[in-house]
């Protein structure tokens, strides 16, 4: 039976003394799933992304990620969740200056404990597939927007993560460059990563997702696409692409079920 890759059931999330960031939201993302989740500023969308990828804990309700119950960890469970089932994406790329492309891209791998000889053989796999192996030994601060950002999916990419978040991944790119990154997000959808998008940009979201999921005030008040159709997705995805077929050293839904569940 297919489970859910994603699955939010009455999430709610609130701030100090302010209103809701997130009221009672409950969101179901399938295996092979592309989403957008759109929402002006303040929507709750980013809220939503940082409950996902374990950066925050809901007030209420339940967050559970490829079987994982997110909110039930702790800090060090969070760290060990985030390194072996979500690669990010960021806007301004979080890249480290003072590290070559192939240093920055292996690096969720070391800190995960794969050997450095397969975390090299892997980040180069990643980079030839991403055309960027040729500024394997450049620093990312001699590259373009669109390299940079080629660069920050392989590095969310290395450590074959169950979901792909992408945060704005576009923000910061001429219209060329966002074109490219997000026809590499569909490519990657394509031989099976799941993905979740949060943009506020409809054109971004109509290019590389076929499902738009719209937040305002905290709440969900459009989802483009039915649970039903979503779980018919899922049954026909492809099988996972050979780049996310093996689990590296040390991480795995044991060791995040155990750590520091509270």
């Amino acid at each position: 039976m297919t489970m859910p890759v994603i699955e939010l059931c009455g999430v709610s999330r609130r701030y100090d003394d302010g209103p809701p960031a997130l009221h009672e939201v409950s969101l179901t993302v399938w295996p092979g799933e592309a989403v957008a989740l759109l929402g002006p500023s303040g929507s709750g969308k980013s809220t939503l992304l940082n409950l996902v990828a374990g950066l925050d804990r809901p007030d209420a309700g339940t967050v559970t990620v490829d079987g994982v119950r997110v909110d039930k960890l702790g800090e060090a469970g969070s760290a060990v969740y985030r390194r072996s089932k979500i690669g990010m994406v960021f806007q301004f790329f979080n890249l480290l200056d003072d590290l070559t492309v192939t240093d920055n891209v292996v690096l969720p791998a070391r800190l995960a404990g794969m050997a450095r000889r397969e975390a090299d053989r892997r980040a180069a796999e990643l980079l030839e597939l991403l055309a960027i192996d040729r500024h394997a030994r450049t620093h990312p601060g001699r590259l373009s927007g669109g390299e940079r950002q080629r660069v920050a999916v392989a590095r969310a990419l290395m450590n074959r993560p169950a979901l792909l978040l992408a945060d704005e991944p576009t923000g910061a790119l001429d219209t060329a460059a966002g074109q490219d990154v997000s026809r590499l997000l569909r490519g990657l959808n394509a031989e099976g990563q799941t993905i979740v998008v949060v943009t506020h940009d409809l054109a971004l979201a109509r290019s590389c997702t076929h499902r738009t999921v719209r937040i305002a005030d905290g709440r969900i008040v459009a989802d483009g696409r039915s649970v039903e159709d979503a779980r018919s997705q899922a049954a026909l995805a492809p099988e996972p692409a050979a780049w996310q077929a093996v689990t590296p050293v040390n991480v795995t839904s044991a060791n995040v079920a155990s750590e520091d569940v509270r």
